[in-house]
């Protein structure tokens, strides 16, 4: 991700205009905004000769990724004391805030870091204490405000610890890690860049003239259109005093040489590249510094004289590519270097404008060494300061353990269900009870509480991240909604689709209750007929085709697109919403009081995407006899989704595993067969001894 760069410049010529509006409205008096020499990401903003302030976007320090998978980007402004003057996200991924919650009420969270202290702690929700201060979450968008709350504090503590405003540094940095200097295993560099031992970094030259956009580099030794996936510079770093890096990298004298020049405390890493683009830089001469290249850790920077380089003059590892240029820099003792803290490796790519001024972009190349390589002391941490330490999603799992906790045991309900069915339909009336007990949990609950409803945007998320790259942290950032992607994966591969749109999709219990209060008022119910019906199936699947072939192409127009879901609506922001999604909604509702579930069975995006791999499942222990069908026809007249077919057998495709088919089966007194059984045995060879002879009832 290319460092935003900018010259000094007047306010109205500032971009982007958020960015600009952000400042204007901290502070309405700057004149002046222009990129600190020490780091080009930090602007200062100044009246005439006075400096006000500090200003700068998350996005060059923090990319963590927010719900959609993308991370955010926030302008934050500080006053000279390191008080945070203005905040706000200028540019955001997030579907709930695309379409659902408006962007007014996401800038109304944003003031309210207005007067906080860049050192102070924040947490989203709760009371404030002594030690925190809580601020005003925004309901349906419960993740993506910690993670606003994540990149602005954390990285106003940063800026600010390196500015000199709040306290910082090195007081407040872990213990230092300990490396394991007495383990080594024999890799290939195949291993070695697979395991995150050796991290890349390459740059393509479109990449670079995007990054000059709006600055007065643009335009210059720009790529030619079929030039701008050329790589300009194929860049690669590990870290060396590790052995199995350095040995396997080095070679067994070369690595030894290279430890006995090292003093206590300090660090060597290799860079290496290929590509016209020289990272060492042709103007370096004896006595100054590499002026091209420079780490970065806790906010500081290290830059690299003569004497921290060593020629790099062979490698060993197999199967490594031949580089252009190798070296190796070494990172010296006043830098309180933590090689268990993830540090970068920052490329400047410099363009001449005129005769003495020039442009930078840099490229950060982040470096995190590998947990198995080192350890670091313990300290004894209070819950508070500990869960700091931790990943924000750690940190939402362990704020949210009430929905985790209550959620798992729902699922633990659903599961003893599942697999005690048939003693269970054998009481219709319990089995009636627990299973509306349980839509009103999924409703209530799961949904309207813990906001986990299910999309096709998860769906087409999770493939466009099989595609661009895969993260954990994208995923587990929700735990409501990750626990029960997990689980739906597991009912999906053993029972099918039909046991998360029957049981666990808060839309669809919201339909079947209302259904039910209608038909306890005795509102009349219609009845699609079957030849239309099988038809009708095939809309949402064409629906699931058509956002899928979409978000290939660009996943926010088919996350709009897939307004056809009422969930974000009905579910996840409770109906408060403006008033053409509410009238949807509650269109499909209103129809759902006359035939069950038309949405679902119908339209549903979501329920296709789950019906594909149903023809994979383990069990079929939805039970049939052969008198299903023909002559008896019961249970397909009496299915309220229509997924029993004419024939008698189930569609597990469409079915939702109500279950009534199965009281139906076990029922004596219901069940055509089954009366014809019970009758045979109290009149003997009476009984009809053929199933034409079985007497049905007709359901109309």
């Amino acid at each position: 991700m290319p460092v935003a760069t900018a010259i000094a410049a007047a306010p109205e010529e500032y971009e982007p205009l958020a960015a600009r509006q952000v400042i204007q409205k901290a502070f309405p008096s700057v004149d002046d905004i222009s990129p600190r020499e020490d780091n080009r990401a930090i602007q200062e903003l100044r009246r005439g000769e006075e400096l006000l302030g500090y200003a700068y976007q998350t996005l060059d320090f923090v990319q963590t990724p927010a719900y959609s998978g993308k991370p955010l980007n926030a302008m934050v402004v500080l006053d000279t004391e390191g008080e945070i003057q203005g905040a706000r996200v200028i540019h955001h991924d997030e579907p709930i805030l695309l379409i659902g919650i408006p962007e007014i009420k996401m800038h109304e969270f944003t003031d309210q870091y207005v007067g906080l202290k860049a050192d102070q702690r924040v947490t989203v929700g709760g009371k404030s204490s002594e030690r925190r201060i809580a601020v005003d979450g925004l309901s349906g968008a419960t993740v993506t405000v910690m993670v606003i709350n994540e990149v602005i504090m954390k990285t106003a503590h940063r800026i600010g610890a390196e500015l000199g405003l709040v306290e910082g540094g090195k007081d407040s940095r872990p213990p230092v890690a300990e490396v394991h200097t007495d383990e080594f295993t024999e890799k290939s560099w195949g291993e070695l860049t697979g395991d995150g031992s050796i991290r890349r970094l390459l740059v393509t030259r479109g990449q670079v003239d995007d990054a000059f956009e709006g600055t007065g580099a643009e335009g210059i030794d720009e790529a030619a259109p079929d030039e701008r996936d050329e790589a300009l510079i194929d860049l690669y770093t590990g870290y060396l005093n590790v052995p199995t890096i350095g040995r396997n990298l080095l070679g067994e004298d070369q690595y030894q040489w290279l430890m006995s020049e090292l003093q206590e405390g300090e660090h060597a890493i290799a860079v290496m590249a290929s590509g016209e683009y020289s990272f060492k830089g042709s103007g370096y001469v004896r006595g100054g510094i590499f002026d091209r290249v420079q780490v970065r850790q806790f906010g500081d920077t290290f830059n690299f004289r003569d004497l921290d380089f060593y020629r790099l003059s062979d490698v060993y590892a197999e199967g490594m590519p031949d580089f252009s240029e190798m070296a190796i820099f070494i990172i010296r003792q006043q830098y309180n270097f933590d090689p268990g803290t993830p540090w970068s490796l920052e490329l400047s790519v410099k363009r001449q404008t005129g005769p003495l001024d020039s442009e930078f972009a840099v490229f950060p190349l982040e470096y995190q060494l590998p947990d198995q390589y080192y350890t670091r002391p313990e300290v004894e941490l209070s819950e508070e300061d500990w869960l700091e330490t931790q990943p924000l999603w750690v940190q939402v799992w362990y704020q949210r353990q009430f929905q985790v906790i209550v959620l798992g045991i729902g699922i633990g309900v659903l599961m003893f269900i599942l697999f005690f069915q048939d003693w269970l339909v054998k009481k219709p009336k319990v089995t009636r009870w627990i299973r509306h007990a349980f839509l009103t949990y999924t409703l209530f609950f799961i949904g309207w509480y813990a906001l986990g409803q299910l999309s096709i945007v998860n769906v087409l998320t999770f493939v466009n991240s099989l595609i661009s790259g895969f993260q954990w942290e994208t995923f587990l950032v929700d735990p409501v909604i990750f626990i029960l992607w997990a689980t739906v994966a597991g009912i999906v591969l053993l029972w099918g689709r039909a046991v998360y749109c029957g049981w666990l999709c808060p839309f669809g219990a919201l339909q079947e209750l209302v259904n039910e209060i209608a038909r306890k008022l005795k509102v009349p119910q219609y009845t699609v007929p079957f030849a239309i019906h099988e038809r009708l199936w095939a809309i949402k699947y064409i629906v699931l085709l058509v956002l899928f072939g979409v978000s290939l192409d660009s996943l926010a127009t088919a996350e709009k697109m897939a307004e056809i879901e009422p969930f974000k609506t009905a579910i996840t922001l409770r109906f408060d919403r403006s008033w053409p999604f509410v009238t949807y909604a509650v269109l499909l509702i209103v129809v759902n009081l006359f035939t069950r579930k038309v949405f679902c069975r119908y339209m549903c995006p979501l329920g296709a995407a789950l019906a594909l791999p149903t023809k994979l499942r383990v069990f079929d222990w939805l039970k049939r006899r052969k008198e299903c069908g023909n002559p008896c026809r019961l249970c397909d007249h009496e299915c309220e989704v229509q997924a029993i077919h004419p024939d008698g057998t189930i569609n597990y495709q469409e079915c939702h595993y109500c279950l009534d088919c199965q009281m139906t089966y076990f029922d004596d007194k219901k069940c055509p067969p089954l009366i014809v059984k019970r009758r045979g045995k109290r009149r003997g060879h009476n009984a009809p001894g053929h199933p034409e002879q079985i007497p049905v009832t007709q359901v109309t």
